[in-house]
């Protein structure tokens, strides 16, 4: 909230006084009842025999007059404390002013107050920045996160586990030596993307639209190699502020195989061992590469287990990942595979994306109507996983493009 918007915090403040005067108790102290009316003696008037009228009068008013006063004094009280929970500016300057000896306006802060005013601030922070950081947007939902997954994404039992493993492990850990780098490799328009898309909007509130997540492509952001020196130096500099922003910041570099060797040479010191124990809280960042190098190789051991007679299930990570480095490892003129994030060991996990089959396609294509909120039918769907392109030409078992183009295909059946 910005100085030029004093209007918001009052409206915000008059309702909150309001909620909480009523959750308190009232006009009395809180948490105490309001008591009850003195029984009159028998035979006594309106004002008790022999009492004075206006004097009677004078002190109803002066009692009412201490317990508005009262009330204000709390109000402020309580109003002082919300505003330094929400907008932290300036509190540091009235808090010594509380230091200082002087009346007290009877009333302490109860701990019932306390609880409303922490779940309140916490209500508004939910709905606009609270914090001078990222930090307060942060929700790291990985129970949500692996139910997603488990639900949306299709044919990927090998990507599912080792996402949610990863990042649950890495969040979890007290202290990390480095940070956390996921390198994903397969066919176009098998999830990758969508996976990345994923982890960003269950570990942020805002997803992609946090502050604490950078996403670059490769041709869109570096396009030209003459210019490499000032790419170089933007994106240091994007990294470096992310990180002074955020304690847990998100990279996300997609087509990274087209990414200069200069540019992962900038990107390096970022994912290396933090080396001072004490910077961790400050450096826990999370890099995902998303590349199509090793499709090749992914595709001819999902295709041999099919030719073996083996479900695709039966693909254990070991011995996939194995193959995969040593594909990025053989000679070749891509920059990615021969960078130091594999000679120095810096990813920490090659997540193989498999091929898409026939009844993957027609779940993706399910999916695509229930989010336009579409009617289908079998034959729909089947109708529409047809209308793909799959490989190799004898079996025809996988998608080459995957469910990447299968959004498009249902406009083909719209009434």
């Amino acid at each position: 909230v910005g100085q030029d918007e004093p209007p918001a915090r009052l409206g915000l403040g008059c309702c909150v006084l309001v909620l909480l005067l009523l959750l308190l108790g009232g006009s009395g102290s809180p948490g105490t009842p309001p008591r009850p009316p003195r029984p009159r003696a028998e035979g006594q008037g309106p004002a008790g025999e022999g009492a004075p009228r206006g004097r009677a009068r004078y002190e109803g008013y002066e009692a009412v007059k201490k317990q508005v006063g009262a009330v204000g004094a709390l109000s402020k009280q309580y109003w002082q404390y919300l505003a330094c929970k929400v907008w932290q500016e300036g509190c540091e300057e009235e808090k010594e002013e509380q230091r200082e000896p002087g009346p007290s306006p009877g009333w302490s802060l109860p701990l019932v107050g306390q609880d409303y005013l922490e779940i309140l601030s916490a209500w508004y922070c939910s709905f606009g920045k609270c914090c001078e950081t990222g930090d307060c947007r942060i929700v790291n939902n990985i129970t949500g996160l692996e139910a997603d997954l488990s639900e949306q994404l299709h044919g990927q039992h090998l990507a599912k586990e080792v996402v949610v493993r990863a990042v649950q492990g890495f969040l979890q850990s007290p202290q990390p030596e480095k940070a956390l780098v996921l390198s994903f490799h397969g066919w176009s328009g098998t999830g990758k993307n969508f996976v990345a898309r994923m982890v960003a909007s269950h570990l942020y509130r805002d997803g992609l639209r946090s502050d604490c997540v950078r996403v670059f492509i490769s041709l869109l952001h570096f396009p030209h190699h003459k210019y490499l020196d000032s790419y170089k130096a933007q994106l240091q500099r994007q990294l470096r502020e992310t990180l002074q922003l955020c304690r847990q910041p998100l990279f996300i570099f997609d087509e990274a195989e087209k990414l200069h060797s200069s540019l992962l040479d900038a990107i390096r010191p970022f994912m290396a061992s933090y080396g001072n124990g004490g910077q961790t809280d400050r450096q826990r960042a999370i890099f995902l590469f998303i590349s199509n190098l090793g499709g090749n190789t992914i595709n001819e051991v999902a295709l041999d287990f099919w030719r073996a007679g083996r479900a695709r299930e039966e693909i254990s990570m070991e011995f996939l990942e194995q193959r995969l480095r040593l594909e990025l490892q053989e000679p070749a003129e891509n920059s990615y595979a021969h960078s130091h994030l594999l000679r120095e060991n810096l990813i920490d996990f090659l997540v193989p994306f498999l091929p898409l089959e026939f009844h993957h396609v027609k779940l993706c294509a399910r999916d695509a109507f229930l989010a336009r909120g579409l009617p289908y039918s079998e034959a729909t769907l089947d109708e529409v996983a047809r209308m793909m392109v799959f490989v190799p030409k004898e079996e025809k078992l996988f998608s080459a493009q995957g469910c990447k183009s299968v959004p498009q295909r249902i406009n083909y059946f719209l009434p």
